[in-house]
């Protein structure tokens, strides 16, 4: 008999990918956001954060020298590096077809076939990772900057921003520091079931799993960049 079909996973798109990957079956529901956030948040960030939000907003900076500049333009190319740097991995790019060389010697000379595995995919992703964590990070304090500089409540709003970060940042961390290792078990099973062909670079499973790492990774940057967006449209609507 047919197994029945999985119930579809309604959430962010990443977390779509990696429970479509992952062949997991994820809850439904789950605990309200300020729940949640009182587990990840320790009580000396909630200090902290609670004398940000209570605290008398300070005057910005009259004499801060405020740089003409179109920060979404910024932003964008720096995204834009970054999808590059993603859709370019050289383990990523799906090899085109070799035209088959005829062979004067016996195949006795051959190499032996050697199964593809997965270390070059895990340093690539791990790479990727600490470029966006970088590069998102240079733009929210840059922004931040930005915001301060505008207002008041601008500047408040960029204090708690930058408490909000360093109070979810080691879980933020934990999270996305799995995904190499569920992509690593996705590798295996479709590597397993390949049989001859776990070892051909031009396999039709493996063109499939760079598709999917790379569905991941932009999904992962799309994730990223959230906060960054945040303070874009802070400073849009001032």
């Amino acid at each position: 008999m047919d197994a029945p079909p999985r119930p579809a996973f309604r959430g962010p798109t990443f977390i779509r990918l990696l429970a479509r990957l992952t062949d997991d079956t994820l809850p439904q529901g789950g605990p309200a956001p300020a729940e949640r956030l009182s587990q990840w948040i320790d009580w000396t960030r909630a200090v902290v954060l609670s004398k940000v939000l209570d605290a008398k907003a300070s005057e910005a900076e009259q004499d801060a020298q405020v740089v003409d500049r179109d920060d979404a333009a910024v932003c964008a190319k720096a995204r834009a590096t970054l999808l590059a740097s993603i859709t370019e991995a050289p383990e990523l790019v799906i090899p085109q077809p070799q035209a088959a060389v005829a062979s004067n010697d016996d195949d006795a000379d051959a190499a032996p076939a050697v199964a593809i595995d997965f270390a070059p995919f895990r340093q690539r992703y791990l790479a990727l990772q600490r470029s966006m964590l970088i590069t998102t990070g240079r733009l929210r304090g840059d922004l931040r900057d930005r915001l301060a500089q505008r207002s008041a409540d601008m500047a408040r709003l960029a204090e708690v921003d930058a408490v909000m970060e360093g109070a979810l940042s080691p879980r933020e961390h934990a999270l996305l520091g799995a995904v190499p290792a569920l992509l690593e078990t996705h590798f295996e099973r479709l590597r397993a079931a390949a049989g001859v062909s776990a070892t051909d670079p031009s396999a039709a499973w493996l063109d499939g799993f760079r598709r999917d790492m790379q569905g991941v990774l932009i999904a992962e940057l799309d994730v990223r960049f959230q906060p960054v967006e945040g303070l874009l449209a802070a400073l849009r609507t001032h």
